[in-house]
């Protein structure tokens, strides 16, 4: 049987066409797709060819309904909601042994490199399956992959509430990072962006203060928030050079910064600049991925858990746009434009 599917054929070329639908092995589970958020580490995929191989499915947030159970399947239902964590480990190397599964050097990726979910199905396998509740939304399911994200950003840095938190960056993952600081006990939460209008959706979101770095004055501004402490957490989401260094400026001493989001280019400090490792003895760690033991890890259980009581949100004016499966070309066509897609754009199935 055949179905729809974005298929990237080339550099810029991704075409809307038939292909093989996929049949569930022993062990996997059969997903109706329903809605798939374009990720930024798509977009060099389509429009620079970054991609493993040619032809190749993206698409890896996505949420929808479970279809079919492969062989041997238990737990799950047919008819449920779902989405699926998209990291397949080897769980036999070291890292995965002692449930770092994010360092896996032996991993699969759905969506990345085998077949993902800008189709109308998607085949993964039944331990990477997050059933929710039929209360959240599918547009709202597409969103557990950049949350649990996030939220793994934030238990990585030995987060405790009742401290003064930064968040530089407030595209998607910026986004739930605020919402997870402030659900998990933060005393504030202070946003930076370049942009009005998503400071704006920030301070609706719940932060207790944004700040506008073009704005002259904004460092003394943010460091007066804290009575000239600084920060206690900083979480670095967009992946900048500008927002790296500040992290450093806005650290607190014993401060925890973590990087979670990924740089595209060389980023050179100054002597001063690593100097303040030294004078603030803080603690600077990377994040990858959003997986712990046992796998998937606490960051899925918990999205799971606070999308289905409300308390972790989604505004509408985080997305962008949505377009249909048939579509999809145009809408990888958006980002053609930099700075032109503001917020996720969303990719609907089936409906």
């Amino acid at each position: 049987m055949l179905m729809k599917a974005g298929v990237v054929r080339g550099v810029n070329d991704i075409r809307y066409e038939d292909i093989e639908k996929p049949v569930p092995k022993k062990g996997e589970v059969l997903i109706k797709v329903k809605a798939t958020g374009i990720c930024g580490s798509d977009i060099p995929r389509v429009l620079n060819g970054a991609v493993h191989n040619f032809p190749i499915v993206l698409g890896h947030e996505f949420s929808g309904i479970i279809d079919e159970l492969g062989e041997g399947v238990q737990g799950l239902t047919v008819g449920k909601r779902a989405t699926a964590v998209p990291l397949v480990p080897c769980f036999e190397c070291e890292d995965c042994q002692k449930g770092n599964f994010s360092l896996c050097k032996h991993y699969s990726f759905i969506g990345s490199r085998v077949n993902g979910a800008f189709a109308e199905y998607v085949c993964v396998p039944a331990r990477n399956v997050v059933e929710f509740d039929d209360s959240v939304s599918f547009e709202l399911g597409a969103m557990f992959e950049p949350s649990t994200v996030a939220l793994h950003g934030v238990y990585l840095n030995d987060y405790r509430g009742g401290k003064d938190v930064a968040v530089l960056g407030y595209g998607t993952i910026g986004y739930f990072t605020a919402q997870w600081a402030k659900i998990l006990g933060a005393r504030s939460v202070t946003v930076f962006d370049i942009s009005d209008e998503r400071l704006a959706l920030a301070k609706e979101s719940g932060a207790d203060h944004c700040i506008n770095t073009l704005k002259e004055g904004f460092q003394e501004e943010a460091m007066a928030l804290t009575g000239g402490r600084g920060f206690s957490y900083i979480f670095e989401t967009a992946g900048n050079e500008v927002t790296e260094k500040l992290s450093f400026a806005l650290a607190s001493n014993k401060a925890h910064i973590c990087f979670i989001g990924t740089p595209t280019k060389s980023v050179t400090f100054t002597r001063e600049q690593m100097e303040l490792i030294n004078r603030k003895e803080f603690i600077l760690t990377g994040s990858w991925m959003s997986y712990s033991a046992p796998f998937p890890g606490e960051e899925w259980k918990m999205t799971a858990e606070y999308f289905g009581n409300g308390i972790l949100k989604l505004k509408d004016s985080l997305i962008y746009k949505q377009y249909p499966l048939k579509d999809i070309k145009q809408a990888f066509a958006e980002y053609e434009t930099p700075g032109k897609v503001k917020g996720k754009i969303l990719i609907r199935s089936g409906d």
